[in-house]
């Protein structure tokens, strides 16, 4: 699916969000991403297969 140089990662790879943003709805909570994978703003994502990845935040470090 995707046209870049390099290619973005696929949608089974762990860093498939670093992929590039083809449509977006911020007015609507969500990107298109060119592997297929729907990324919405509380971070969860659909892939292209159906499968739904529940919103993963990254904790937050609290200052010394």
């Amino acid at each position: 699916m995707c046209s870049h140089y390099p290619a973005c990662p696929s949608a089974d790879s762990p860093n498939r969000e670093a992929s590039h943003v083809i449509s977006s709805h911020p007015d609507q909570g969500w990107s298109l991403l060119c592997n297929g994978v729907v990324l919405f703003d509380d971070t969860g994502l659909l892939l292209p297969d159906g499968t739904v990845v529940a919103p993963h935040r990254a904790p937050m470090q609290l200052a010394a």
